[in-house]
């Protein structure tokens, strides 16, 4: 199981319009670090993107 799954699970139950790292971190229960990134073609199949220089989650619209 990823760590991340309760991020997912929380963007497929939610939906938020944009999520900060800070909110992220929230929802995880820990601090992200450079191997989120490893992870985020994850997001696409919930319909997001990360944007690594916002520092935010958007819907890929």
């Amino acid at each position: 199981m990823s760590k991340y799954r309760p991020l997912w699970e929380y963007i497929k139950q939610n939906s938020a319009q944009r999520l900060t790292f800070s909110q992220i971190q929230t929802i995880l229960g820990f601090q992200i670090d450079h191997s989120f990134l490893n992870y985020k073609k994850e997001l696409e199949e919930y319909g997001y993107i990360a944007g690594c220089k916002e520092k935010v989650l958007c819907p890929s619209f």
